[in-house]
């Protein structure tokens, strides 16, 4: 009990540190002529690609989902057919939620998966306009085969981008929104062994990528982490290791003795080097507990709840149906957005095929910005 004392007092003597330097940092921000909002600022809305058949077991975690992004914002959802928007309807009305609420607006456009995070928008604030980035979207590499297409994933930005009537910039790199991490002003944060892996962009340097990534993205302040945990199907996409919740404070996993991952094991030293690299480049670093494991459809797996989603006055956290880990993970949750109603909800599923919650889902910011506290 002391101990969680120690820890809440240290998280909450950060975030104060972290709501001190925004104003000034907010300051630079408006001098800036290109960036990417953080997630913790004012949104337009959340996109999502509604799970087809054979996504269809998370499709209850989606319905949560869409449940309470309308609460708080507007929510756009894509149908790639009558029968998944049938379905959607029907899934949400089964929770008890509105799928005609005022804040959805639904969409019928082909799509092949329901990890809109990767294949979907990068939103750039370029001078006085906001643009949509269209990366290329591979299906992480290939690494399914032809079992998981990605032929239509690849053109949703386009169609995005036409309903929102945005200009749509192509970017001939294969890369994937779950792997970059802003603070909103001047620094982007991402694992190099995602983009670079040869099996997304061959023969591709750091140094290249980092020229790149300051000219798409207008940061000045490049971070590479690099690994691959364990099981990680996205070849390490960075939602799932480091998260900035402040300009200047970015939070980390951490194994402990109660995880599969060994405080003195291979991912361990991933996410240990990464906290370090991060502490050296200036950053406030506050580590996430993993703090058990479960059991399900005969595998094993953490329960990381980095995976979360930011929004406009609400955070949504992937659960593990583990109220062991799942309660203290709100309240840790909690204490990193505190003006911020939060929500964890179980999403084995997901979390099984590769993903959460923040994998699913796709933030438009507002335009114009109104910048506010994490």
């Amino acid at each position: 009990m002391i101990g969680q004392r120690i820890t809440g007092w240290i998280i909450l003597f950060a975030l104060a540190i972290t709501a001190i330097s925004v104003n000034n940092e907010a300051g630079e921000a408006q001098n800036i002529t290109k960036r990417v909002p953080a997630e913790w600022e004012s949104q337009e809305a959340i996109w999502m690609q509604w799970p087809g058949y054979w996504e269809k077991d998370s499709e209850m975690a989606f319905a949560k989902i869409a449940d309470i992004v309308s609460r708080y914002e507007k929510l756009h959802i894509l149908s790639h057919s009558d029968q998944v928007y049938a379905d959607a309807r029907k899934a949400m009305s089964d929770i008890g939620a509105d799928p005609q609420h005022k804040n959805i607006k639904w969409h019928s456009i082909p799509y092949d998966n329901s990890w809109m995070r990767d294949n979907g928008p990068v939103y750039v604030l370029n001078g006085d306009e906001l643009r949509v980035q269209n990366w290329e979207f591979d299906a992480w590499g290939g690494a399914f085969g032809s079992d998981i297409p990605f032929n239509l994933d690849n053109k949703v930005p386009i169609k995005v981008g036409k309903i929102l009537n945005m200009p749509v910039d192509h970017i001939d790199i294969v890369h994937e929104r779950g792997n970059l991490e802003f603070n909103g002003s001047d620094t982007v944060l991402l694992n190099w062994s995602t983009i670079g892996d040869s099996n997304r962009n061959l023969d591709y340097s750091k140094k290249q990528a980092e020229e790149d990534l300051k000219e798409h993205f207008g940061v000045t302040k490049v971070i590479f982490i690099e690994g691959i945990p364990a099981g990680d199907l996205t070849a390490g996409h960075i939602d799932g290791i480091a998260r900035f919740i402040g300009p200047r404070t970015v939070v980390v996993v951490r194994c402990t003795s109660r995880s599969l991952c060994r405080p003195d094991g291979e991912d361990a030293e991933i996410y240990d080097k990464a906290a370090k690299q991060l502490k050296e480049a200036g950053l406030n670093v506050l580590r996430e507990p993993i703090d058990g494991f479960i059991k399900y459809k005969e595998r094993m797996f953490d329960t990381n709840y980095m995976n979360w989603l930011v929004g406009n006055g609400f955070v949504i956290a992937p659960g593990f149906g583990n109220p062991k880990t799942d309660i203290p993970a709100k309240s840790r949750i909690e204490n990193y957005f505190p003006n911020r109603d939060v929500y964890v909800i179980e999403m084995l599923n997901s979390w099984a095929a590769g993903g959460g919650v923040h994998c699913h889902t796709n933030d438009q910011p507002a335009f114009p910005i109104s910048r506010k506290l994490p």
